[in-house]
């Protein structure tokens, strides 16, 4: 297979398991003829039809709510959110109807649904097209939340994401959709499975964790810290809920220091249930406190994104902390 950006991943992958599995259908605004504000669905219309690639009314809540319905009665909707600021007015849907249905009904019913949604910053986007709301969803019991970083992790997750009996939140880092390119395997039925990490480098002088777009300046500040002398251990979580505590439990107790990056407000995030298991269980091995690098608790900005976002320096001065303490 050629190699492909984050965005043509989609695309492709989506196309593989339309093919694979005639009840998987996508629904969202502009996903026909358009191909999605992102054209991550470009070229599914032509193939498949008005039947199977739907344009949905500008509604969220019709979204989820037209999803679920279909997932109930037994097809598979990839239902795509065109960024994740949008999904708010659909929250109801997806957090009380979507995350409950298999529990309030016993099991009877079944919600095999993804829900698609590019987030993050980095490209321009001001307060309203620049949120990490993962915190949110990972917080709501029922919701598998994915978070992949490049294209082989997109497709692996997608593919897991679509086959799973259980509604998936799958958040796609849009600024780096087109930001590399990657050979893909030949294999359709090559699955990233949902709840393990993936060591991207290994070390023994600091733990980095990460995942989304915040991979990319992990690995830059990593690139960096190498040229220093220093060794470090590079996680990428992947999947946010369930989340591989193992993986990372394992490394920082080997090291004993962690700076775990993301672009989500510090509060009440993600990593703050990172960084909170990792003092429960090992607290007598550390060498430092656990240390967040994060946005900041403040609507996103227009013209200071560079400076929200975690950048290398912020990454590395976070490092020399643990490394002094």
């Amino acid at each position: 297979m050629s190699a492909l950006t984050m965005v043509q991943t989609i695309a492709r992958t989506l196309d593989e398991e339309m093919a694979r599995d005639d009840r998987v259908v996508v629904l969202g605004e502009d996903v026909g003829k358009r191909g999605g504000v992102f054209l991550a669905t470009e070229k599914l219309f032509d193939k498949y039809g008005p039947d199977r690639v739907i344009d949905s009314p500008l509604s969220e809540a019709a979204i989820i709510g037209a999803a679920v319905g279909m997932a109930a009665h037994g097809l598979r909707p990839v239902a795509e959110i065109q960024f994740a600021d949008y999904v708010y007015p659909g929250f109801d849907q997806l957090v009380s109807q979507v995350a409950k249905l298999r529990y309030r009904s016993g099991g009877q019913f079944t919600a095999p649904l993804v829900v698609r949604m590019p987030a993050g910053g980095g490209v321009k986007g001001g307060h309203h097209h620049s949120q990490s709301p993962e915190a949110h969803f990972v917080h709501t019991a029922g919701l598998k939340v994915v978070f992949p970083s490049t294209p082989a992790d997109a497709r692996g997750l997608l593919k897991s994401a679509i086959r799973d009996d259980d509604p998936v939140v799958f958040m796609e880092p849009k600024r780096l959709y087109r930001a590399v390119k990657e050979e893909l395997p030949d294999d359709l039925d090559a699955l990233v499975p949902i709840g393990k990490a993936a060591v991207r480098r290994v070390g023994d002088d600091v733990v980095l964790v990460s995942y989304g777009g915040s991979m990319a300046e992990t690995t830059r500040a990593a690139d960096a810290l190498v040229e220093q002398g220093l060794s470090p251990h590079v996680i990428d979580l992947r999947s946010l809920a369930p989340w591989d505590e193992e993986t990372v439990l394992e490394a920082v107790a080997r090291v004993g220091r962690v700076v775990l990056v993301s672009e989500a407000p510090k509060s009440a995030s993600v990593m703050s249930e990172v960084a909170a298991t990792i003092a429960e269980e090992l607290l007598d091995q550390l060498l430092a406190p656990p240390l967040r690098v994060s946005g900041f608790d403040t609507p996103y900005p227009y013209a200071q994104d560079r400076e929200y976002l975690p950048g290398p320096a912020r990454i590395m001065r976070a490092v020399q902390r643990v490394l002094d303490y």
